[in-house]
């Protein structure tokens, strides 16, 4: 362990305590007006790791040079923030939510059930089930933005939006584990292992949907006294063409089939962006500064969680079979899900039931905290206006996903 190791661990220890404390900061802007600024910085949950990744650079050019410093940053790979970043932008835009929640709308009319009622429990499984075609983050980014009205609401208690958005968060992160290349995790470790789409569906897959459909279940049941009806467009809307959804769309799988090649899918996003701006009387204003903070939030995290394979790598290897289950399901609460089994891949002679019990905990535990799956950071940024303070608590989060988490974690131990 070299001094620089031992810097970068306490300052990602700070950065998950900051993490932690954010709720704390939005408090402290209310009590201290003067510098409310300030306070509503340091509270904002996106900009933590890239705050301290900024830390991390500024002490590795102070301890080793500022080359070396410069040379570490540019050796990182982003391509996860920048797809993160460029799918909540095209999979919220007005035409793709609208094309989605008509979906929606119209399975849940077919039910024998109360409308809004299905409407809700439908984009707590069904869409987070798609995550496995559209990738999670826009799963998730589409899932939020139709619960929130509905759901993550001021006048809603606040205990339910905590557990709602539990069973949202644990379901985005099982929910695409039908395929190999929807979940960040399971796409750390799919080549390296073998594993195809069709492994993942009869492995992981289905034990992923019935927990999904339970968790949905239980939850709607909970919220059912509270949902409100969805809202309606406004009447001077106007009403977006079907060729532009089409487009939208082609967008939108184009960006998730170029998922793993940044210079294409942003380069498709520059042209959608030119598209946008064309036909902008179709278009909503585009979600870019909510997007940028959560690339932000996941650069940092690359950043700092790449010093962090020296005390991770040794904690997994040393774990058995079932062991690492459980252990995967905890240490994904304080590290990305991703990172984690980046670095089970890296090690050699794990049995075929360690890869298993490694995946499954590390997307059990996805929801567990902001930090834990990829596409979070997106949910709680588009939805924490309806919280108390604005601000998601960290131990409101971890109660409400807590329930769903252990459902999960029954189905893959099965």
């Amino acid at each position: 362990m070299s001094d620089m190791q031992l810097i970068a661990a306490v300052l990602f220890g700070l950065a998950l305590a900051h993490t932690f404390a954010a709720k704390s900061f939005e408090r402290l802007a209310d009590r201290y007006p003067r510098h409310a600024g300030l306070f509503h910085f340091f509270g904002e949950v996106e900009v933590v790791f890239g705050l301290w990744a900024l830390v991390l650079i500024l002490a590795m050019a102070f301890m080793v040079g500022g080359k070396e410093a410069i040379a570490y940053a540019e050796s990182r790979t982003y391509t996860e923030p920048l797809f993160v970043f460029v799918i909540m932008v095209v999979a919220a835009s007005r035409p793709v939510l609208e094309a989605i929640r008509a979906v929606i709308a119209t399975l849940a009319r077919l039910a024998p059930l109360r409308t809004p009622m299905v409407n809700v429990w439908l984009c707590l499984s069904l869409v987070p089930l798609l995550g496995s075609l559209i990738t999670e983050p826009a799963a998730m980014t589409l899932a939020a933005l139709m619960l929130a009205p509905q759901i993550f609401r001021k006048d809603m208690p606040e205990w339910l939006k905590y557990a709602a958005l539990g069973v949202l968060f644990v379901n985005v992160s099982i929910g695409g584990t039908l395929t190999s290349f929807a979940a960040p995790p399971v796409l750390m470790v799919a080549s390296t292992w073998h594993w195809d789409s069709a492994f993942m569906a009869s492995t992981f897959g289905w034990r992923a949907a019935i927990a999904v459909l339970i968790n949905a279940t239980v939850v709607t049941v909970m919220l059912r006294r509270h949902i409100v009806e969805a809202p309606a467009p406004a009447p001077d809307e106007v009403k977006v063409p079907l060729l532009v959804s089409a487009i939208h769309l082609a967008f939108l799988a184009a960006v998730v089939g170029f998922a793993h090649h940044p210079v294409i899918f942003m380069g498709l996003f520059m042209f959608f962006i030119g598209f946008t701006h064309a036909y902008e009387k179709y278009q909503n204003p585009l979600i870019l500064k909510e997007g940028l903070l959560v690339g932000f939030f996941l650069a940092g995290l690359v950043v700092l969680g790449g010093m962090q394979q020296w005390w991770l790598q040794p904690i997994v290897s040393s774990m058995g079979p079932t062991a690492l289950f459980f252990g995967a399901t905890a240490l994904t609460a304080i590290t990305d899900n991703a990172a984690l089994t980046y670095l089970g891949s890296l090690i050699g002679g794990l049995s075929d039931q360690a890869k298993y019990m490694l995946v499954a905990g590390a997307v059990a535990g996805g929801g567990l905290t902001i930090i834990a799956n990829a596409p979070n950071p997106a949910g709680a940024a588009l939805v924490r206006d309806g919280f108390e303070d604005e601000s998601i608590g960290v131990a409101g989060l971890l109660a409400g996903a807590l329930p769903p988490t252990i459902v999960a974690m029954i189905m893959f131990l099965l």
